[in-house]
């Protein structure tokens, strides 16, 4: 079992033929991926050869559902194009959106989510400025490197791509369910409650990473949504233990304003639902480790 992304999944790419679109279909296919085709307005019928594989291009997302039965899109095109990717993945009702483009304006998010929420959140949204999700053995969409761990019964979350790879090889001795990387802009739109959920109902996920960061009251939230609906033990890291106040640290939803948002006052809040929280990626994993056999 995984959450949101399996074996079954049909992935397309939404800028397939661009530098970015190609390269990681391309490790998206070695890394075992459904990669059923992508999508270029400009080029569809067009086929691109990628790992042996002929991939098709299609013009659209909904052309590329209806033909290839894709449920999985991962979206690689440039911020300024990316509001527009996702309202057509949203209005053609693909299952599944992973929005790995940086940079995109704040407001735009704003405008994708809310049409999503508006036609009925018939579109799970990960992302923007995000590595994407990946079911170790299974399927992997986005840039999440492939070979750093295997498939096991852990369950991660993470505001953080480079984070979430530490995470992993981290505990690669014992291996992931799913691999979540939710990207730390200031809106998004899967959120570590989201995930939180999602992992809880898995029956193949028996134990959750939580990696969260400074800045806003996510943290805080996931805290409240633990205490009152997860059973299974979760393990928290903040980054940002020593980033001064005021200053955006990497993130553009990483910065701290006075005593809120610190990574002190989110470790304070996790601890008090039962949060066991690392001061360091190698801490946190060691505590998982000992959950694990425990």
């Amino acid at each position: 079992m995984a959450i949101w992304l399996t074996s079954e999944s049909k992935v397309i790419v939404q800028g397939i033929t661009g530098a970015e679109g190609s390269k990681h279909a391309a490790r998206m296919l070695r890394a075992g991926t459904n990669v059923v085709g992508g999508t270029n307005p400009r080029k569809a019928g067009q086929k691109v050869e990628l790992e042996g594989h002929s991939v098709p291009v299609f013009g659209t997302v909904a052309e590329a559902m209806a033909e290839a039965g894709a449920d999985v899109s991962v979206i690689f095109v440039p911020p300024a194009f990316t509001k527009a990717a996702v309202v057509e993945a949203i209005d053609a009702q693909i299952p599944l959106a992973v929005v790995i483009t940086e940079g995109v304006p704040v407001h735009d998010t704003a405008a994708f989510w809310a049409h999503a929420v508006e036609t009925g959140n018939r579109t799970r949204i990960i992302g923007p400025n995000c590595p994407g999700i990946a079911s170790p053995g299974q399927s992997n969409a986005g840039i999440i490197p492939a070979d750093i761990t295997g498939s096991g019964r852990i369950g991660l979350v993470s505001k953080s791509g480079t984070l979430t790879y530490q995470m992993m090889y981290e505990l690669r001795d014992i291996g992931f369910s799913t691999c979540v990387g939710i990207g730390g802009d200031p809106i998004i739109g899967t959120t570590h409650i989201d995930a939180l959920a999602a992992f809880q109902d898995d029956p193949d996920t028996d134990a959750i990473v939580m990696i969260g960061e400074i800045g806003g009251d996510a943290e805080e939230r996931a805290a409240d949504f633990i205490k009152a609906n997860v059973t299974k033990p979760v393990v928290g890291y903040i980054a940002g233990f020593t980033a001064p106040p005021g200053k955006t640290m990497g993130h553009a939803g990483a910065i701290i304003s006075g005593s809120a948002g610190t990574a002190d006052a989110k470790k304070v809040a996790l601890e008090a639902v039962g949060v066991k929280v690392g001061k360091t990626p190698t801490e946190t994993a060691n505590i998982m480790r000992q959950v694990m056999r425990g």
